[in-house]
């Protein structure tokens, strides 16, 4: 027996995936979101996109990959995806960090500097 996924599903998922794309372009626009960040969610977007409409699509591929169970696929990218983006933002809180702490010094040799400067007038 063919596993083809309904109609009024794939609708729904169509419908879905539009309304997630058009809520991350409602952020960008409000400025909530970053652009540099907006691509990762396009690009997810996009793939649930082609899923939608190509409905054999993830079947075919996990056949491709020696998968058994075609969603397992999904979520292994997804977790794969999830990882990749958290390393991402680690990398740049961390790069974050280290400039907050380079002008709290900076800001504390000013108020220095400025005291110093009072003092002695």
């Amino acid at each position: 027996m063919e596993n083809v996924v309904p109609f009024k599903i794939q609708i729904i998922s169509i419908l879905a995936t539009l309304g997630f794309m058009y809520f991350i372009v409602r952020q960008i626009i409000r400025g909530k979101l970053r652009e540099e960040y907006s691509i990762v969610w396009f690009a997810c977007t996009i793939v649930l996109l082609i899923f939608s409409f190509w409905r054999k699509g993830l079947e075919q591929i996990s056949l491709a990959l020696g998968v058994f169970y075609p969603p397992s696929l999904l979520f292994l990218l997804a977790i794969g995806a999830i990882v990749t983006f958290l390393v991402h933002l680690s990398i740049v809180n961390s790069k974050l960090q280290s400039q907050i702490k380079d002008l709290a010094h900076e800001v504390a040799f000013l108020k220095e500097k400025q005291l110093n400067e009072s003092t002695i007038k």
